[in-house]
Parts: structure tokens; C-alpha cells; sequence
């Protein structure tokens, strides 16, 4: 089929006015494609909505909202070319298995060794552009594992950020090339560096996003001073720290933990410190906008993730 020609005007109004899979139906393209053209648009135009992506009232923030269903969140992946963790192996099991209305990575989907600003050790770490390869591989395997109209969303991580920063340091005036932003490479992800989810719903209100509070009591001064559920990553250490006080609902802080093994080469840097990290990521159910229990897979050993009382082969 030809694509029918249609102007930048017309493709804005037409994806705000009915999103992505039916734009790529009238047009004749490919819904990859349609994404990718919404990247190139957004460089020159700003945030472009559609039905189920509403624009965000706050700069960043991508608002969602979900009545019944599962959220499959998972942090810090640090992928390394040739080599997949094995909560990774798990993450993509459960998008398959459990086929959740949203998934989330929350940031530090890549590690990008070679451009941080710590020193550089002898031993070989990939380039930017082999991390890239083995992360469109791997979120390929994801976006083929999760069921139709799932939504697919990248928070921002404090790694994930090096690639751009870098490159605007350095040349500035790359701003608009296409290729020079992390998410040209990944069109069909969402991205942000927050999403809030069921925003103003009593019980239901969470904010994810890659890092806010530090420390020991990270999880609880996240919900405490956020006055919502939150969901975190960064810190690795995977925990959920329910919080209750005068309002009708209880709220939830969660770290959840690392999609990475926490022995890969990628935390040499921690020189064989006892870490008290767990490699997993989390699974968040709402029934009736309210936010359950949020429940963890936690790593148990190279082939098996531990699950609601079960270990289960990955």
C-alpha cells in the first residue's frame, strides 16, 4: 500500500484527534513509523497528545490513568551487549505471562560505561552504539511479549541521560539532528521523566519515576512527602514500605530493585562491597482506580525469580 501524503499540520491534528494505530491505518504506514514521525515533529514542535496520551500539564510528565489493571515496572537494566540478566529473561516472562495493560522502565535502561564521568577502568566497556543494539533487541522482545495496545513507557534514569548530555556539551549545536537524542532510537516507547498514574484518584494516585529521596528511608520519605504512592528504582535495593495516617487510603512507597544482576561487571566501581541490593522489579494492580498491594519479583538464583509463594523458571 502507498502512504497517502500528509502534511506535518494534518498529522498533528490527526494523532491528537485518534493516536497512533488508527493514524498508521488512514495514513498507510507502519505504527513504528507514525511514533517515529511524532519524535521528529516533537524536536521541532514540542509535545505532541493523542486520546490515551494527554498532554501533560507538567513539563515531562506523562499522565495515565487505569481503572483495572497491571502496571509491570522495572528498573535499572544496565544492558550490556551480549548478556541478559536474569531478571531481564524474567521481566519479558511476565509481559508475555501476565500480559499487563502498562509497562514501565523506569530509567537506567542503559549503563554508557565509556561516556561517564568516572574513571575509566582497564577492562573493556561496550560503546554507546553496542548498548543501543542490545537494548533495541531487548525491548523488541518485550514490545512482541506484551498483548496489543499496551502502553510502553520510558522514564528517564540518571544513566540513560548521559547519552544526550554528552553529545550537548560537546556540540550544542546538534540539537535538531535526528540521532543525537537517546529516543530517536526508540520510537515506539513513550517517554518521560515521570509518569503519573490515576492523578487525584483517593487510593490510586502514584507517581513512578527513576530517583527523588536517598538513604535507608528512601521509600517511605518518597510517599511521605509526595503524598502519594511512588515508585522508584535507582537505589536498587527493593522494598515496599506501605504508609498510613489520617487519610481513608493507605500508600505505598517502592523501590523495585534492579533488573540487573547486582555481581555484573557493570557495579565493579562498588570494589566487592556487600550491597544490599535485589535484582527484580515490581508488579502494581489497581481495582477501581484504588492501587493493591504492590507485589516484587525478586531474584533467587541465575535461572529462578521468586513470585506470590513460588519459584518460577525463567
Amino acid at each position: 500500500m502507498v502512504a497517502k501524503k500528509c502534511s506535518d499540520e494534518d498529522f498533528i491534528a490527526l494523532f491528537d484527534a485518534i493516536g497512533a494505530k488508527k493514524a498508521s491505518e488512514l495514513i498507510g504506514v507502519t505504527e513504528r513509523n507514525v511514533y517515529a514521525r511524532r519524535r521528529n515533529l516533537e524536536t521541532k514542535f514540542g509535545p505532541i497528545s493523542s486520546p490515551s496520551n494527554p498532554r501533560p500539564s507538567v513539563p515531562g510528565r506523562l499522565p495515565l490513568e487505569l481503572k483495572n489493571g497491571t502496571v509491570l515496572v522495572g528498573s535499572d537494566f544496565h544492558i550490556w551487549p551480549g548478556e541478559e540478566s536474569t531478571c531481564l529473561r524474567a521481566f519479558k516472562k511476565f509481559v508475555d505471562d501476565i500480559k499487563p495493560n502498562v509497562v514501565i522502565l523506569n530509567g537506567d535502561v542503559m549503563d554508557f560505561p565509556r561516556i561517564s564521568r568516572h574513571p575509566q577502568n582497564w577492562e573493556k566497556a561496550p560503546d554507546p552504539q553496542e548498548e543501543i543494539e542490545a537494548a533495541q533487541d531487548h525491548l523488541s522482545d518485550i514490545e512482541k511479549a506484551a498483548k496489543r495496545g499496551t502502553r510502553k513507557v520510558w522514564t528517564q534514569g540518571n544513566h540513560d541521560a548521559r547519552f544526550e548530555q554528552m553529545i550537548a556539551n560537546a556540540l550544542p549545536q546538534y540539537r535538531g539532528v535526528k540521532g543525537v537524542h537517546l529516543y530517536d532510537h526508540f520510537a515506539t516507547w513513550e517517554r518521560a521523566m515521570s509518569c503519573f498514574i490515576n492523578e487525584g484518584v483517593d487510593g490510586g494516585a502514584t507517581m513512578v519515576k527513576h530517583r527523588w529521596k536517598s538513604g535507608m528511608g528512601a521509600t517511605r520519605a518518597n510517599t511521605l512527602n509526595a503524598g502519594v504512592s511512588m515508585v522508584t528504582g535507582h537505589l536498587h535495593s527493593q522494598n515496599v514500605r506501605p504508609l498510613s495516617d489520617y487519610n481513608r487510603f493507605d500508600r505505598y512507597g517502592v523501590d523495585t530493585g534492579c533488573v540487573a544482576d547486582k555481581e555484573h561487571r557493570a557495579f565493579t566501581y562498588t570494589e566487592d562491597s556487600a550491597l544490599d541490593w535485589r535484582s527484580g522489579f515490581a508488579l502494581l494492580t489497581y481495582k477501581d482506580g484504588r492501587l493493591m498491594f504492590p507485589e516484587l519479583v525478586t531474584k533467587w538464583d541465575d535461572r529462578h525469580v521468586q513470585f506470590r509463594g513460588q519459584v518460577i523458571r525463567v
